[in-house]
C-alpha cells in the first residue's frame, strides 16, 4: 500500500480546524452586528451580517459536507443520486454569494466615501437588503447549470461510487461551465475590487492634501476632522476586507487557470504533480476567507473589538458583570463633545433628584 501523501494529512487537519474556528466566529459576528451598531452605518452592518451568513454556508456545504466527509467516509452520501446532481448547486451558490457580497460591500463603501449625493439614495438599509437579496438569488441562479453537469457512477479503477462530470453532456458544456464559474467568481470580482479600491485610496489621498492646506475656523476644523476620521475608518474596513479576500483567492485563481489550460483532465488526487499540491493549497487559502472576517473586523474596528470582548466576558465570567447606568454618548450636528453631553445628563439627573426631595 502506497504511503499517504503529506498533503492529505494536512487537509485532514486543516479543514476541521477551519470549520471549528470559522462557524462560531461568523455566528458571533452576526450577533454583535445585530445587537450593536459598532459605529457603523446600518447598511454596512447588513452587508457584514450577510457576508457572515454566506461564509457559514460555504463552511457547511463545502468544508464540512464535502471536504471533511470525504476523508472519513469511503462513499459519502453526496456521491449518490440525487445529491450528486444538486451538490454543486449548493456549493457554487453559497460560494458565489460570499464572493459577490464582498463586491457589493466594496461598491457600497466606494459610493459612501466618494459620492454624497448617491450615498443618500443608495447606501440605505432598504437598499442594502434589496442588493443582498438580489445577490443571493442571482448567485444560485448562476449555479443552476450544474444540475446537468454531474452524474453518479462507479470508478473504473476502484469500483467505488463517485460523482463525476456527466458523460451525456457535451465536452464544451463542461469546459464552458468551468470557465464561466472562473470568470464569475474571480476575474470580474478582481477587476471591480482592485479598481474601486484604487479609486478610493486616490480620493482619500487627494482629500488629505486639501485638508492639510486648509485654514478655516475652529468649528469648520472640528467638522472636517470628524468627517475625515469617519471616512478613514470606512476606507480601512473596506480595503482590509476586500483586499484580504483578493489576496487569499489569488493562488486558487492562478492554479485554476493553469489547470484549465495546460492540465485539463489531470488526476487531481495525484500529488506527485506539483500543480495538484499548489491547487489544493490555493483551495485551502481561498476557503480561509470564510473564517477570518471576524478577526479582520476586530483588528480594524475598535468598537467591534470592545463588543466582542464584552460578549466573551459575559459568557465566560458572568459573575463579574456589573450593571452600570446606561449613558448614551451622542454627538449632535454641532459636534458637541461626549464629555459635555455626559455632564449635562448628570446635571439634569441631579436637578430632578433635588426637585423630588
Amino acid at each position: 500500500m502506497a504511503d499517504t501523501h503529506w498533503m492529505v494529512y494536512l487537509q485532514k487537519i486543516f479543514y476541521p480546524l477551519l470549520a471549528i474556528v470559522g462557524i462560531p466566529s461568523n455566528i458571533v459576528t452576526i450577533l454583535v452586528f445585530w445587537r450593536r451598531n459598532c459605529m457603523l452605518s446600518a447598511s454596512s452592518r447588513y452587508y457584514l451580517m450577510a457576508m457572515s451568513v454566506a461564509d457559514t454556508m460555504v463552511l457547511i456545504f463545502i468544508v464540512i459536507l464535502e471536504l471533511i466527509v470525504k476523508y472519513h467516509i469511503p462513499e459519502p452520501f453526496w456521491f449518490k443520486n440525487p445529491w450528486c446532481t444538486i451538490r454543486d448547486f449548493f456549493n457554487y451558490g453559497a460560494y458565489n454569494t460570499s464572493v459577490w457580497l464582498v463586491v457589493a460591500f466594496t461598491v457600497e463603501r466606494f459610493i459612501s466615501i466618494n459620492t454624497l449625493k448617491l450615498k443618500a439614495r443608495i447606501c440605505t438599509p432598504r437598499g442594502a437588503l434589496c442588493v443582498i437579496t438580489a445577490v443571493f438569488l442571482c448567485s444560485h441562479i448562476c449555479a443552476i447549470p450544474y444540475f446537468w453537469a454531474n452524474e453518479s457512477r462507479a470508478n473504473n479503477k476502484t469500483g467505488k461510487i463517485e460523482c463525476f462530470y456527466s458523460t451525456d453532456v457535451p465536452h464544451f458544456y463542461v469546459k464552458g461551465l468551468v470557465w464561466f464559474q472562473t470568470t464569475l467568481a474571480y476575474i470580474i470580482p478582481y477587476i471591480i475590487i482592485f479598481t474601486l479600491n484604487g479609486l478610493t485610496l486616490r480620493q482619500i489621498y487627494r482629500s488629505n492634501k486639501v485638508y492639510n492646506g486648509m485654514i478655516e475656523s475652529s468649528q469648520r476644523y472640528r467638522t472636517t476632522t470628524h468627517f475625515r476620521a469617519q471616512k478613514r475608518k470606512s476606507a480601512v474596513l473596506l480595503v482590509t476586507v476586500s483586499m484580504t479576500f483578493a489576496y487569499l483567492c489569488t493562488t486558487r485563481f492562478i492554479t485554476q487557470i493553469i489547470l484549465r489550460t495546460s492540465f485539463y483532465g489531470i488526476n487531481r488526487n495525484n500529488y506527485e504533480k506539483a500543480i495538484n499540491v499548489a491547487a489544493d493549497i490555493g483551495t485551502m487559502l481561498d476557503l480561509t476567507n470564510a473564517a477570518v472576517n471576524m478577526y479582520l473586523y476586530a483588528c480594524t474596528q475598535a468598537r467591534f473589538r470592545q463588543e466582542v470582548l464584552s460578549c466573551a466576558k459575559a459568557l465566560l465570567l458572568p459573575w463579574k458583570q456589573k450593571k452600570h447606568p446606561e449613558v448614551v454618548f451622542q454627538i449632535d450636528s454641532g459636534l458637541q463633545s461626549p464629555t459635555r453631553r455626559v455632564t449635562e445628563v448628570l446635571s439634569n439627573k441631579k436637578c430632578l433628584e433635588s426637585q423630588a426631595s
